[in-house]
């Protein structure tokens, strides 16, 4: 960066994925991190050199080793990706960047504050990407995930405070999670909306200062944000380190016959799970409203922000004055530009706004928050999910976020495969999803990265006859899309569809494998074998994936990816008990990371039915179970729970 010695740099990765490692692009993102992190920590990377390994059979996606920093060699992209994949692999790089100053540098003194070293690296590489990289809309990006995965995590019955109480090493190998990571950066990030970025970044500077090369808690850290924005923040930490849950927030306010704002107030309700602990949020209220356009203008107009203003919500109603006397609007946003963790719920005029005309938001952000709304209603059990296969089926076309769309479809088939109705999924739910995403297919830009995800989604889907044969087409090279590479991951995506739905065979796997012959071709096999819909398939990848201790962990995750298609609920009826017969054994016989793949990715969460319900409960009943492996069932059980809920909402 100009400012200080060089800093030699290196990218490692096997020699036979050498053609396919773009280092210019990652030694590019490395310098801007470096750029970034020198500008705003005030100490510069201390370690001398700076290695970036990417290695196979590696447990997690990167550890920052100072000075060595390993990574999973999937980011080593050897096929065609979207953007939204280089994109998280920034994401990932300048994370473990950021920990050569959060728990290298300064380290945490015990476990508990494990969220110092996790929280400040995911808030610190998602402001790093959009100050200093072409990811500028890096905030959508982590509404659209982080803020995802941290709601998911938080409403689980082992939800526990950011700043956790580790009382062993078992506990903290099931803390590295959604709260740890997603929902303390996402209190940084309110954090930051409360004090102010620019002292916070001279806190941060000072705390370096301060505890560099040594041990330090966050009591140290808060010392130096206080000093530096001149704001108590002890009662701050309590509400938001200390508890659980989240608040949910909502617009209630009044309008006179012109359409103005005469009354206008947040309601925040009481944190759940947890206490139902009221806390202060910094958040912005966005109004939005129709651009103003010529009269021969063709097509929905856009829907822009003409207000905002900024309030410190306290207690259960919190007044925003400075909106009386506005217009209302089409669409009112709390929570606008994501300031605060909170569950987001709109005015009924506004949700018939986002249900009709979400495509119309101009924004990226705003119209994220619009889409993660609708989602989380929909596992809250408050918006049918045949509503929201429906909604997504109709706008993801229109979004502009490939991100989004990829996270949005992903939810649409979660949505018909555990949420929806089973009748309803069977013969509606499928088929809408599908024809979407056919009509996106044939009127996406050739060679688009919204043709490569529709494709992708599709290959994930519950199938009709023709689609099958049409891909098959494809891998024959057979009226192939216009733009659409069937290259090496590709194929394998095509064929393990096939496979899912028994329309591939044995010899054409193995066919497929002697193209390929790598390890990735080698884990691609084997997830197309377990796909496979025959009781035999399912025994021969249980068998594997559960007893089988001398297989590559790679090989291992690809099975179990391959275990449970949507369709094949049928043939998994015997793998319920067998589940709670044999996990017990596979936690004792195992590492920590291969025990918990099998735990998780083996939990019956496809038998949606209270029988499972029932079963959870049997198993975990017996208190001789270790804690850790004790909470990894019990939010597999969670989640049958809300499926349930939902699926009863949805035929109502």
């Amino acid at each position: 960066d100009g400012d200080g010695p060089d800093i030699p740099l290196g990218i490692y990765c096997r020699a036979s994925l050498a053609e396919h490692m773009d280092a210019e692009r990652m030694f590019t993102e490395t310098k801007q991190g470096f750029g970034f992190y020198h500008r705003n920590f005030g100490v510069r990377y201390p370690f001398g050199k700076y290695d970036q390994l990417f290695v196979p059979e590696f447990n997690a996606g990167a550890m920052e080793n100072a000075g060595a920093v390993t990574f999973l060699e999937d980011y080593v992209f050897r096929s065609r990706v979207t953007r939204f994949l280089y994109e998280r692999r920034a994401e990932t790089i300048l994370h473990e960047m950021a920990h050569m100053w959060f728990g290298d540098l300064v380290t945490m003194r015990w476990w508990n504050d494990l969220w110092l070293n996790e929280s400040f690296a995911t808030w610190a590489s998602v402001i790093c990407q959009a100050d200093a990289t072409e990811y500028t809309n890096a905030w959508t990006t982590f509404a659209n995930v982080e803020k995802s995965w941290a709601y998911r995590q938080d409403q689980l019955p082992s939800t526990h405070p950011v700043a956790a109480d580790i009382p062993d090493l078992q506990a903290v190998e099931v803390n590295f999670d959604g709260i740890t990571y997603a929902k303390g950066a996402s209190v940084l990030k309110q954090l930051v909306a409360y004090v102010g970025l620019d002292a916070f970044m001279t806190g941060l500077r000072a705390y370096f200062e301060a505890h560099a090369w040594g041990n330090a808690t966050f009591e140290d850290l808060l010392g130096a944000l206080e000093k530096a924005s001149g704001r108590d923040l002890s009662d701050w930490g309590a509400q938001w380190l200390r508890t659980t849950g989240l608040n949910m927030l909502r617009p209630s306010f009044d309008v006179d016959e012109q359409g103005r704002i005469v009354r206008f107030e947040v309601v925040q309700g009481g944190a759940r799970p947890g206490a139902g602990e009221l806390r202060t949020h910094r958040i912005a209220v966005g109004v939005y409203d129709d651009e103003p356009r010529d009269d021969d203008a063709k097509g929905s107009p856009r829907l822009v922000r003409t207000h905002r203003v900024e309030v410190d919500v306290t207690g259960e109603r919190t007044p925003v004055p400075d909106l009386i006397g506005v217009p209302r609007g089409k669409l009112v946003l709390v929570n606008d530009d994501d300031l605060t963790y909170c569950a987001l719920r709109l005015d009924p005029d506004s949700l018939t706004v986002l249900v009709d005309r979400i495509g119309d938001i101009a924004e990226p952000l705003p119209r994220t928050l619009c889409w993660s709304a609708a989602w989380e209603m929909t596992r809250e059990a408050e918006l049918k999910a045949r509503d929201f296969v429906s909604l997504v089926a109709g706008g993801f076309g229109g979004e502009t976020e490939i991100g989004v769309v990829q996270r949005l479809l992903m939810q649409a088939q979660t949505s018909v495969a555990s949420y929806a109705d089973e009748g309803w999924a069977a013969d509606r739910g499928w088929p809408l999803l599908v024809d979407a995403l056919r009509f996106r297919l044939d009127t996406a830009p050739p060679g688009s990265d919204a043709q490569l995800s529709v494709v992708n989604s599709l290959a994930a889907c519950v199938l009709d006859d023709a689609t099958l044969e049409r891909m098959h087409g494809w891998l024959l090279d057979v009226d192939v899309p216009k733009g659409l590479s069937v290259d090496t991951d590709m194929r394998w995506r095509l064929l393990q569809a096939l496979a899912a739905h028994g329309k591939a065979t044995d010899a054409e796997i193995d066919e497929e494998l002697e193209r390929d012959p790598t390890s990735t071709g080698r884990r691609q096999a084997e997830r197309a074998r377990a796909l496979v819909p025959t009781a035999e398939a399912k025994a021969t990848a249980w068998e594997r994936a559960v007893h089988d201790d001398d297989i590559p962990n790679a090989v291992n995750e690809a099975i179990i990816g391959g275990f449970a298609h949507p369709g094949q609920r049928h043939l998994l009826v015997p793998y319920v008990e067998r589940y709670f017969a044999e996990v017990a054994e596979v936690w004792e016989r195992r590492t920590s990371e291969r025990a918990q793949s099998v735990v998780l990715g083996l939990f019956p969460s496809w038998a949606v039915e209270k029988s499972t319900v029932d079963a959870a409960d049997a198993w975990l009943a017996d208190e001789s179970h270790p804690p850790a492996l004790r909470r990894l069932v019990s939010e597999g059980r969670a989640g049958i729970v809300r499926a349930l809920a939902a699926r009863e909402f949805d035929r109502s």
